[in-house]
């Protein structure tokens, strides 16, 4: 069963809630699912005792937090899968998404990582109610 920071990518079909792009270095990806312009502010609560555990939230945030607006590219694209979100599970898992693969396709903490013109390709395929299936 995901844990929170077991690093494991969840096996199952989620539906994409949402998509959220850096404007400042990608044009608003296309597509049927809602788009969301990302913040230098932006984050996703991991702390699983905190009631805003497994969402959006913006930084300085007082509970542990991941930031959205990265300097590496990873999240220059992601698209919000919705694993443990209705109902929220605390410590089941959280900020698992699907985005911007590191050089050499190097692990990630859970997520799904494509090369950037895949996951643009992606997410234009993507429906209005989009499901990622992931296997195992």
């Amino acid at each position: 069963m995901k844990r929170e920071g077991d690093g494991l990518t969840p096996i199952g079909a989620w539906a994409v809630r949402a998509v959220y792009y850096r404007a400042d270095r990608i044009a608003r990806p296309r597509g049927g699912v809602r788009t969301v312009r990302l913040a230098p502010e932006d984050g996703w609560c991991d702390a699983p005792d905190d009631r805003n555990y497994n969402r959006r939230v913006r930084h300085p945030y007082p509970a542990s937090a991941e930031r959205l607006w990265r300097d590496d590219g990873l999240y220059d694209v992601i698209v919000v899968l919705g694993f443990n979100d209705r109902p929220r599970r605390r410590g089941r898992g959280s900020a698992i998404f699907m985005h911007v693969a590191r050089p050499g396709f190097r692990p990630t903490a859970g997520c799904v990582a494509l090369r950037l013109p895949d996951l643009l390709r992606l997410i234009e395929r993507l429906g209005t109610h989009g499901i990622v299936r992931v296997e195992g």
